[in-house]
């Protein structure tokens, strides 16, 4: 019973290393913005107050790219559009992104690492510029609701197998 202490320790290790023989890690090497654009077309008519919140409209998108060895740039899009009485009160669009160093993870972990990990890690950083943005555009500050990556990725996936079993019949 002594020996199975280093029994489990010695599979945690192997299970750990089970990638390419690296410990697996995820490193956040540089962050970025990419593209900026605030609009408030009606300013400042628009910047009146009103009885009733604006409609707002918010889109996300998540790519992700190699760029050399270990390192992906992964670059998050967020689309935030208020309209009031059919007249657009502010659209902001962000593109942010961040370079990845993604190491010792087994190669069917990178997809889940790339579309949910690193936008999970970018989307608190991309949500204070788009606050900054409408509140400096005289708006108060849209703070986005937390995202649920996984739950994009899994329709994404879901989607792009909807796609492949359209064209292969």
């Amino acid at each position: 019973m002594a020996k199975e202490p280093q029994d489990n320790k010695e599979a945690q290790g192997a299970a750990a290393q089970s990638g390419n023989g690296k410990q697996p890690s995820l490193n956040v090497l540089t962050q970025y913005v990419k593209d900026l654009s605030f609009e408030s077309p009606g300013a400042p008519q628009s910047l009146r107050g009103r009885d009733k919140a604006p409609a707002i409209n918010i889109n996300v998108n998540v790519n992700a790219n190699p760029i050399s060895g270990a390192d992906y740039d992964v670059v998050l899009t967020l689309n935030a559009r208020a309209e009031a009485d059919k007249n657009v009160l502010f659209n902001v669009e962000l593109i942010y992104g961040g370079v990845f160093r993604i190491e010792g993870f087994p190669q069917e972990h990178m997809l889940p690492l790339l579309f949910i990990e690193c936008p999970r890690l970018l989307f608190p950083f991309a949500r204070q510029i788009i606050a900054d943005a409408t509140r400096n555009g005289g708006f108060p500050p849209l703070m986005i609701d937390p995202i649920d990556f996984a739950r994009m990725f899994q329709q994404r996936m879901a989607e792009e197998q909807t796609k492949a079993k359209v064209q292969t019949t």
